[in-house]
């Protein structure tokens, strides 16, 4: 079960192949005063996943496996979210020009077996990543594409935001929003096979 409503975690997920079904969780995804960025994913994550295991029918007994994530891009401490408009994406982009940032994402994993917790496991993984220098003409063009607007940090990774990146340091799925090796290393502790097409515990 992905605990979420994204389309890149969703396609992530189905490049290990294996089966899931997809809930959208529907969390609070900001963080506290003073909650440092790390901390703010590992609650939201563990938050996305607790919310779709209240909207779970366990009547059957099935163990299900809940996956959650949640990834912020964070410059100097600072974190980044959606931008609320054109002239905040082109801010954003602007401050990261030629300059490094980071994207955390924290994961939380949630087996359970006749509707109580079996085992868990919860990890932050943090990507350093460099933009190239940019000129404001190239900053607004970008924006006026529209891809900006959904993204934390005013860019996709995984789109044509990657022209923006000169270097990545980590991992680059972590950037589009799910740090797959780990993933897949969490989903073999857990006795699932991958890239079978099928999970014996989906939900």
């Amino acid at each position: 079960m992905l605990a979420s409503s994204s389309p890149r975690r969703r396609e992530l997920l189905e490049a290990l192949g294996v089966a899931f079904e997809v809930l959208p969780p529907a969390v609070d995804e900001q963080p506290l005063p003073s909650e440092e960025p790390a901390a703010f994913t590992l609650r939201a994550a563990q938050e996305k996943a607790k919310a779709a295991w209240r909207r779970l029918d366990m009547a059957d007994g099935r163990p299900v496996l809940i996956i959650a994530a949640d990834t912020v891009v964070v410059r100097e401490g600072h974190i980044l979210g959606k931008p609320a408009d054109a002239a905040e994406a082109v801010c954003m982009l602007r401050s990261l020009a030629g300059r490094e940032h980071a994207v955390i994402t924290g994961v939380y994993l949630l087996l359970l077996g006749n509707g109580r917790t079996a085992r868990e496991e919860l990890y932050a993984i943090r990507t350093a990543v460099w933009f190239r220098e940019l000129d404001e003409g190239e900053i607004r063009s970008y924006v006026s594409t529209g891809e900006a607007m959904d993204k934390a940090g005013a860019y996709a990774a995984q789109g044509i935001g990657c022209s923006l990146i000169r270097r990545v340091e980590g991992s680059y799925t972590n950037v589009v929003g799910l740090p797959l090796a780990e993933v897949a290393e969490s989903l073999k502790r857990f006795g699932i096979p991958l890239f079978t097409g099928r999970d014996p515990v989906s939900g």
